[in-house]
């Protein structure tokens, strides 16, 4: 399908600079952020000085090695405003994390920071092929998340036409994208799944979408899931990738043109791939957990924040940063199972190419006898309805053992038989007790 290419003019300078050039300004902005945070963050005071390095320390990008990591129950344990740098009253915005987990981690952005995110918002919608004048539909949840919001004031700041939607009322998603004919929507690549069967549903052609390209984020997604939706609607999707604690969507996002990973602006975000289980740095190109470090943050600096996502810093294609391939999980979410390790991700790929299910499906994680056990459930799709389900759940159990050494249930259910998202999946039941 065709795509737009950018022109050398539609780039910013910085998108098309040298290897030294984008080094130089980070150490340059590694030295501010770093003091920023000691001067007036009491947590990274102490951290420093507990692991014995200051700021004045950072001669050369390596050497932010010598710094602390920060973890999400730093920020909890700071809840709700602990780890600000600005004073209150200089807070333009708070988001916060669902907190599903215990305390929400709570984001603040002073004037400068919403600008920040906004500009990089943009460049990351015209990295997916976005113009101005082009109509954005936007289907990321509004309110404490950062998605909505954040997609909202990208759009804006590159001259597109907003629809606010939100998530949830499907129909009306339908309604308004036939309506309205946006070129782009926003949302997280589930629920795009959720309003493609839904154009089903009503007997229509998910590809007579005015939709051109989507931009999809917020959950880890397969390239088996990309090319399912961009046959099913006859669209680009592209990934955008951020997490509120750095800033938002808009941390990195794939170039339509290429569609090889997401370029991460180097510019405002330092990017390091560690151990997860050593903390040591390790080389572009190997597997391991993503860090960040944020360069331009005045509200909430992040230093070396432990994102536990797990992917690759891989090198410059269509511009001058590097890429960060496709999540492959979370540390925190991939699963044990009798000493093999799994990701829900591995199990969509599987499912997905099976051709007589949707792409719904769920882990129900059990113990019975000491054992941990695993039951997948998936769906068939409403035209295959009559085909022998239990011959499928037999191929899908032999392949996820063969594939990835767990051996597991599977139930074929009806079509919808899978809860449907509003926004994040719910991929994982745990009911192992704790």
């Amino acid at each position: 399908m065709p795509v737009k290419q950018p022109a050398p003019a539609d780039l910013e300078p910085i998108e098309r600079a040298s290897r030294d050039e984008i080094s130089a300004l980070q150490v340059q902005r590694l030295r501010w952020s770093l003091q920023h945070a000691y001067d007036h963050v009491p947590h990274y005071r102490k951290a420093f000085d507990d692991k014995g390095v200051h700021p004045s320390d950072l001669k050369t990008l390596s050497d932010l090695a010598k710094f602390p990591f920060t973890t999400k129950s730093d920020l909890r344990a700071n809840y709700p405003f602990g780890m600000f740098a600005v004073p209150r009253s200089q807070v333009v915005r708070v988001h916060a994390s669902s907190g599903t987990t215990g305390k929400p981690t709570v984001v603040g952005y002073t004037r400068g920071d919403i600008e920040r995110w906004a500009d990089l918002g943009a460049r990351s919608i015209r990295a997916a092929g976005g113009r101005p004048g082009d109509m954005v539909h936007v289907a990321y949840g509004y309110g404490l998340f950062t998605g909505g919001l954040g997609a909202h004031y990208a759009a804006e700041r590159l001259g597109c036409t907003v629809i606010p939607m939100s998530g949830g009322q499907t129909e009306k998603q339908v309604q308004l994208i036939e309506d309205f004919k946006p070129d782009i929507i926003m949302v997280t690549p589930s629920y795009m799944q959720v309003i493609i069967d839904e154009f089903r549903r009503q007997g229509k052609d998910p590809r007579s979408m005015s939709l051109s390209v989507g931009i999809f984020g917020a959950e880890p997604w397969t390239e088996e899931m990309r090319r399912e939706i961009e046959n099913a609607a006859g669209i680009d999707a592209v990934d955008i990738y951020g997490l509120s604690e750095v800033m938002g969507p808009g941390v990195a996002n794939e170039c339509v043109e290429s569609k090889d990973g997401p370029v991460i602006w180097e510019d405002h975000f330092y990017p390091e791939i560690i151990d997860p289980q050593t903390g040591e740095v390790l080389p572009d190109g190997s597997e391991g957990e993503l860090v960040f470090t944020t360069l331009t943050k005045e509200a909430l600096p992040v230093i070396r924040y432990r994102t536990r996502d797990l992917t690759r810093l891989l090198p410059p294609t269509s511009r001058s940063m590097r890429r960060i391939g496709k999540i492959v999980g979370r540390s925190d979410d991939m699963l044990i199972i009798r000493g093999v390790n799994m990701f829900p991700t591995q199990v969509e790929e599987i499912v997905l190419q099976q051709g007589q299910l949707t792409g719904h499906y769920q882990l129900v994680v059990t113990r019975e006898d000491h054992l941990d056990r695993v039951q997948v459930r998936c769906e068939i799709q409403p035209a295959h309805a009559d085909a022998d389900r239990a011959a499928i759940a037999q191929e899908l159990q032999h392949r996820i053992k063969t594939l990835i050494g767990v051996s597991t249930t599977v139930e074929v259910g009806d079509p919808d038989s899978i809860e449907r998202s509003l926004g994040k999946a719910r991929r994982v039941i745990d009911q192992r007790p704790k």
